[in-house]
């Protein structure tokens, strides 16, 4: 079954490629609930299936969604069983971040959480991967997003 599992990844990729999302998303949940089912949730191939889900949830415009996953079960799986410095535990981290900064009807309670997780990321890849490592600049940059919409939402207040 592992086979097929990665053959439908391959064709949600190739759908996500020619813009079919929501053929796409429709395989992803599949293939994660047949991962978590197989698998758990706390393995490594289902965290990453659930991350990519994530990702196309987001696409979709299903944010509100996405960060349920998020939160519950994916991050705390995440840390249970990777620990908080394994890169798909920061990875979905930053997910969350983002999915939080980017929120249309975002608060200031939204940004302060985005600001704190995206904090704790750098801080961690610096330590973990070096501060020249690629996924530590893009951690940076998003910490420096995130800062700056907190700042805005601040001064226009």
């Amino acid at each position: 079954e592992n086979g097929i599992l990665v053959a439908q990844d391959n064709i949600s990729s190739c759908l996500c490629n020619l813009g079919r999302h929501d053929e796409a998303l429709v395989l992803k949940r599949e293939i994660y609930a047949r991962l978590v089912t197989t698998l758990g949730v706390s393995h490594e191939d289902t965290l990453l299936s659930g991350m990519n889900l994530i990702l196309s949830l987001r696409k979709a415009g299903l944010s509100n969604e996405a960060r349920t996953l998020l939160r519950d079960p994916l991050l705390p799986a995440a840390r249970q069983s990777l620990g908080p410095d394994h890169n798909y535990t920061l990875r979905l981290n930053q997910i969350l971040a983002n999915s939080l900064r980017d929120h249309p009807q975002r608060t200031r309670d939204d940004l302060l959480e985005a600001e704190t997780i995206q904090k704790d990321v750098v801080q961690r890849r610096r330590r973990v991967f070096g501060p020249a490592h690629p996924d530590t600049v893009l951690a940076e940059r998003n910490y420096s997003t995130v800062r700056e919409a907190l700042a805005a939402r601040v001064d226009s207040a």
